[in-house]
């Protein structure tokens, strides 16, 4: 029953959280192009102490997005989809694939240039979006479709922090991290010593945070080692990470994600940024999301299956899971986020936010067709027979 309510909130955060995601990200962008649009786009590069409103967003409050992300991860691992390794693998090959192909692609587009920092930008999958998307087929989706794209999105989310912390870390600073690890020890023992109130976890968090922004190594990643340190047992709604997942849930979906969008979707079209779509990093992301994600999605699931590591669900079918992976090619928000790791130059900064922009649009319209046609065809062929 816990696990229950945990995913329904979850899922139905996330649905009203991706619709607004649509309606912040248009408006954004109205604004950016309107007549209102310098003074718009100065508010959020305003600056504030050593960052400007932006960075705050992308360094402060994103760090809360993952630490949601680090729960619903260790959720899915303790009691969700991803605690039977049988369940499990379906979405793990297809999360792989979805990451593997387009870096790929975008790889092979961008050789020996300097572009090729950004070939982690098509990997991700907005799960938000995605979630947005496949709720507005109703209840034709198949709760088992629902549970392989929010898998997918959570296994994906986990590869995109391995690659932001793996190769979006620049020089790093042994002394801050030093302190970082002492205070992962100090939270560590008290979980071993059972303390259940969030306080001082919260505040260790903070400190963590604030250090880890000093070394060097990207702040949000303290987020999920924050939710995999908080106590979690067997998942009764009294211990910390469960009162913590139902308190960020709102919060993130109707607050921080929105104002993400607002934030880094100010984006002034110009010729310019219209010229700069041709070049090899902007096809390269869209190719990655539309073309790639699918692809790997599709092609590693059926090559788990054949290999006989995981089963196809029985309610599902292969143009399921095209539809899906082409879903999996919204990218948005994590794509915007890694953007600003790649890159350092303000106008491929925007450039690469607009081709993440259409290609997740291509994504979303595509695979909600897609899975518009094959799951009316499956009811109509199940009222025959």
């Amino acid at each position: 029953m816990i696990l229950n309510k945990l995913y329904k909130e979850f899922f139905n955060s996330e649905k009203a959280g991706g619709l607004i995601l649509v309606i912040m990200t248009i408006t954004s962008m109205i604004i950016a192009n309107s007549s209102l649009g310098t003074t718009y786009i100065n508010f959020w590069n305003r600056e504030f102490g050593s960052h400007t409103v932006t960075q705050w967003i992308n360094d402060g409050l994103m760090s809360i997005f993952f630490l949601l992300i680090g729960l619903e991860l260790k959720r899915e691992l303790y009691k969700g989809e991803l605690s039977n390794l049988k369940n499990a693998l379906l979405p793990i090959f297809a999360a792989v694939g979805g990451m593997i192909i387009p870096a790929t692609i975008y790889s092979l587009l961008n050789f020996r240039t300097d572009y090729l920092s950004g070939a982690g930008i098509p990997m991700a999958t907005d799960i938000a979006f995605a979630i947005g998307i496949l709720s507005l087929l109703g209840k034709r989706v198949p709760a088992s479709l629902k549970i392989f794209l929010t898998a997918l999105a959570t296994v994906d989310d986990l590869g995109a922090i391995i690659v932001i912390a793996v190769f979006y870390t620049r020089s790093v600073s042994l002394f801050y991290l030093l302190i970082v690890l002492g205070v992962i020890i100090l939270l560590i023992v008290l979980n071993r010593l059972k303390v259940n109130n969030l306080i001082p976890y919260l505040l260790g968090g903070i400190v963590m945070w604030f250090f880890m922004s000093k070394s060097g190594v990207h702040p949000t990643i303290t987020g999920v080692i924050l939710a995999f340190i908080l106590p979690c047992s067997n998942g009764d709604e009294n211990t910390p990470s469960c009162k913590l997942q139902h308190v960020l849930h709102k919060p993130v979906a109707f607050f921080i994600l929105p104002l993400f969008a607002l934030a880094n979707t100010c984006i002034a079209i110009d010729s310019a940024l219209l010229g700069g779509l041709r070049q090899s990093y902007s096809i390269g992301i869209i190719l990655g999301l539309v073309i790639g994600k699918p692809l790997g999605i599709w092609l590693f699931s059926l090559l788990g299956v054949k290999l006989g590591f995981c089963s196809l669900p029985s309610d599902l079918s292969w143009k399921n899971i095209v539809g899906a992976g082409v879903l999996g090619g919204i990218g948005f928000t994590m794509s915007i986020f890694i953007t600003f790791l790649a890159f350092n130059n303000l106008e491929m900064i925007n450039i690469s936010k607009t081709a993440i922009l259409i290609g997740s649009l291509i994504s979303g319209i595509l695979g909600l067709l897609i899975l518009e046609l094959t799951l009316r065809n499956q009811i109509e062929n199940m009222d025959k027979t």
